[in-house]
């Protein structure tokens, strides 16, 4: 474990909201499942950077997984369900992540996209890189982490786009929904067109 994922672990170790929505998904029986994305960003900003992490402010539960044996969308729904009969309180969002060539043109615009070939190269499309991050735990209730572009903006509190898959106009869309600079007031906001 690099010192950046020890950082991260230790902050996921103190939430027991956290371990246990991890335990959850481990104990789901869902393939390479992870938590990811904004309930991840919530906590570590919420701790670093605004007044502590609320649960309940937590729009979704982001939980990516890979089958590639049934790409339909029962397939997330039946996941999904399973997830708030085992707690039912979280906002699950379960994803199968080898499905996302089926539905992305659809729903976001734009040619079609190619199937992943794994969560970490789904993740690494995520819009911005401090969200491009999931986290599980193993057998052994260690914290693994799945951070394709580092852990450096997660943890420096860095709203940054990231150009893979979402184009600026999109970032400016998420920008003004999610309102990082308000609900974290220590977190900086690059723009698409300043430099890193």
């Amino acid at each position: 474990m690099t010192g950046a994922e020890r950082e991260l672990a230790d902050i996921v170790a103190e939430s027991t909201w956290m371990l246990r929505a991890l335990t959850v998904v481990r104990d789901s029986g869902l393939p390479d499942a992870w938590i990811g994305a904004g309930a991840l960003r919530d906590l570590v900003w919420g701790e670093r950077y605004g007044t502590g992490f609320d649960p309940v402010a937590v729009r979704d539960v982001d939980v990516v997984f890979f089958d590639p044996s049934d790409l339909s969308g029962e397939n997330d729904q039946r996941a999904t369900a399973g997830l708030v009969e085992a707690w039912p309180e979280p906002p699950w969002q379960a994803k199968n992540q080898a499905a996302v060539h089926t539905w992305y043109a659809a729903k976001f615009g734009g040619e079609q996209i190619a199937p992943y070939r794994s969560v970490a190269e789904a993740v690494a499309t995520w819009p911005e890189f401090a969200t491009a991050v999931a986290v599980r735990l193993d057998a052994a209730d260690r914290l693994v982490v799945c951070a394709p572009h580092g852990l450096a903006d997660l943890l420096g509190g860095v709203w940054r786009h990231n150009p893979t898959r979402v184009d600026a106009t999109r970032f400016d869309e998420r920008l003004a929904r999610v309102r990082p600079r308000c609900r974290w007031p220590g977190v900086t906001v690059v723009a698409p067109d300043q430099p890193s």
